[in-house]
């Protein structure tokens, strides 16, 4: 999307409902209470990151946010790193998802689980209040008090969610892991974080077949020499035990007690998310329980428009922030719909006819479901019923041009597309859509309200209709409150503010319209090269996925990290009965006329698969380093990917003398 006011607009909102939303009545209520009155999104957006403790501050009175303690302060301590928000007050994040009140009567549907074998079950927020508040009796039994750290091995469903919200009950810190990961990269997240009680079930089921990890909880208990305690959930195999565990009926079984909430200090660690882990050990990014419920409440209120009534669903599983970002729908008295198991079994159909069963009116995916669903030619529309579905989410990875028809097409015009990129760092979107903004044809619609996202150059310059690094200029509340074992911050700032001091660096390639819109073009640290020209990959990869020859793919420019003479490399996984030879000669033709003699690939390699990351991120950074000679156990952590085999051929692409231009 080159032209800056030449966009196609696949969507607008109708007027009518745009009105009704609850980002409208939130800009009418600033306008009555704070006398900030707002023509339109980009002037509400531009007072939010202007003045920020009169719209933090008017979200919290909004929103109606739950403090026992009053703070003393919007802003303690502006700067980043470092910001400190709300300073003196106190809340707890459970309270915000349990308290009864707008949409969480007890008689209200709070979360509707389905997993992919066909079981399913409907729990009311009164089931829920009961269930949480047995779980937290039973954790405080087991010694869990404010501050500790429970942690779970679990798939998303209701046992993990009850358990989640227990242990923000009591403060206590949370942290967990989808049971897919092996034992490797579970303690190496884990154990940092020295855990008191670890919540586990005995397996899991994906793609139609079981999977039994007990021998993996027993593993588990030995290396984490901290725990008191391990909670067995009976998932698989409702008789399953694992000896020395306390199984989960009995944690539940003590005598009701009414269920309390333990008020924290606003940035009181509420759980630890992990960076991808690729080099190293995953880093533990800390969240606070205030930043977390007020941006949570934004982005779920007022950008996405849940509310009592509606249905969230994402698809995610535990170790991605998409879970603990779906949970939140519960501040705000939607029902979240859980699934466990795999999107493609038994077959891409499966996440629409949950669309259709349980009225869902946000459904959330990532981009390469979209590229699924697209490339097997699916209808939805002409399937099932999507009445329901008023928006389309999608991360983690650029939507393309492609994706962004085929949900306008193939499944409704009149539901919105939001595609939304933000990160685990803060646990939210910075960049995404409004009820009240069109959207446009590949675009992000608009920065979320609070977030100064901008594109800087090399010069901390700000770009528009220009690509450069996308950063965030001012403090939002649910920045990183720490790293887990930094007391300095000094890796935080390595992490964020190198380069930019005071100014967030995220490490994507962004363009920003002058209609505000957005459109990011993948990771800067992987960047593509060619005769002093950048280019993103996300442009790339669009074109070779888009064949429906090619399955997967991975682009590397070795000349970035000084390989001689560097080359520009295309890994390609090819659909099953397709050569080589059969793809390539159309693969250059399209790279060269869609977007340039550039893009044109000095090699077009096959391998099995492409390596990615237990979050199912390309790992286009390792491999890069792989192929540019760093050693292999300093360019990427094994126990951080989802297929470490994948590495193989890379290991020996430089021996082989495909570095050659």
């Amino acid at each position: 999307m080159m032209g800056g006011m030449t966009a196609e607009q696949i969507w607008t909102p109708e007027p009518s409902t745009a009105d009704a939303s609850a980002l409208a009545e939130f800009a009418r209520w600033v306008a009555e209470h704070r006398g900030v009155a707002t023509a339109d999104y980009a002037e509400l957006h531009d007072w939010s990151v202007r003045d920020l403790d009169g719209f933090w501050s008017a979200l919290a009175e909004f929103a109606g946010v739950r403090f026992h303690d009053r703070a003393r302060a919007v802003l303690g301590r502006r700067e980043m790193p470092g910001t400190k928000w709300f300073p003196g007050a106190t809340l707890n994040y459970a309270e915000h998802a349990l308290a009864p009140g707008d949409g969480r009567a007890d008689d209200d549907i709070a979360v509707v689980f389905a997993r992919e074998d066909g079981v399913e079950r409907t729990v009311s927020y009164g089931e829920l209040r009961d269930e949480v508040a047995r779980a937290r009796a039973g954790l405080r039994a087991l010694g869990v008090g404010r501050g500790d750290r429970v942690v779970a091995l679990a798939p998303n469903c209701v046992e993990t969610l009850v358990a989640f919200l227990a242990a923000a009950s009591l403060g206590a810190t949370w942290s967990s892991c989808s049971p897919d990961f092996g034992t490797r990269a579970v303690v190496d997240r884990f154990a940092q974080i020295e855990p008191t009680v670890l919540v586990a079930v005995d397996g899991y089921r994906y793609g139609g077949k079981g999977y039994d990890i007990r021998a993996t909880v027993d593993a588990l208990r030995g290396q984490l020499p901290t725990l008191s305690a391990t909670v067995l959930v009976p998932y698989l195999d409702p008789a399953a035990v694992v000896e020395g565990t306390v199984a989960w009926a009995d944690l539940l079984a003590g005598s009701h007690t009414e269920l309390e909430f333990e008020p924290v200090p606003f940035d009181h660690p509420l759980w630890v998310l992990y960076s991808s882990g690729t080099t190293g050990l995953p880093k533990g990014i800390v969240h606070g329980h205030g930043g977390i419920v007020l941006e949570h409440i934004k982005m779920i209120r007022l950008q996405m428009d849940q509310g009592p009534g509606d249905r969230l669903f994402w698809y995610t599983t535990t170790g991605w922030m998409m879970w603990n970002f779906l949970v939140s729908g519960l501040l705000v008295g939607t029902t979240v719909v859980l699934y466990d198991g795999s999107p493609a079994h038994p077959d891409l159909g499966v996440l629409w006819a949950l669309a259709q069963r349980h009225r869902i009116t946000l459904l959330g995916s990532s981009a390469p479901y979209v590229q699924s669903c697209l490339k097997a030619g699916l209808r939805p529309r002409d399937a099932y019923d999507l009445s329901s579905v008023r928006a389309f989410g999608s991360t983690g990875a650029p939507l393309s041009v492609e994706g962004f028809r085929w949900l306008a097409d193939a499944v409704s015009e009149r539901m919105q597309i939001a595609s939304v990129s933000g990160g685990t760092d803060l646990c939210t979107a910075f960049l995404g859509a409004a009820p009240t903004v069109p959207v446009w044809l590949g675009e992000l619609s608009c920065a979320q309200l609070g977030a100064s996202a901008k594109a800087f150059d090399e010069a901390g310059k700000e770009l528009v209709d220009e690509v450069g690094e996308l950063v965030i200029t001012e403090p939002m509340p649910s920045m990183p409150v720490s790293f887990w074992n930094d007391p300095d911050g000094s890796r935080l700032r390595a992490a964020y503010f190198e380069d930019y001091p005071g100014v967030w660096r995220h490490g994507d390639w962004i363009k920003i319209t002058p209609r505000g819109s957005s459109v990011i073009y993948g990771r800067s640290d992987s960047t593509l090269n060619r005769g002093g020209v950048r280019m993103g990959t996300a442009d790339f990869y669009a074109v070779v996925e888009g064949s429906d020859q090619v399955q997967d793919s991975l682009v590397i420019d070795t000349s970035a990290l000084g390989a001689d003479d560097g080359a520009l490399l295309c890994f390609l996984v090819l659909a099953p009965g397709v050569s080589l030879d059969d793809v390539e000669p159309s693969l250059r033709r399209t790279l060269r006329t869609e977007l340039s003699p550039r893009h044109v690939p000095d090699r077009f390699i096959t391998v099995a698969e492409i390596p990615r990351t237990l979050n199912g991120k390309k790992c286009e950074v390792p491999v890069k380093k792989i192929l540019a000679g760093v050693p292999v156990d300093r360019a990427v952590s094994r126990g951080a990917l989802a297929n470490p085999s994948a590495l193989d051929p890379f290991l020996t692409a430089r021996e082989s003398g495909l570095l050659s231009g």
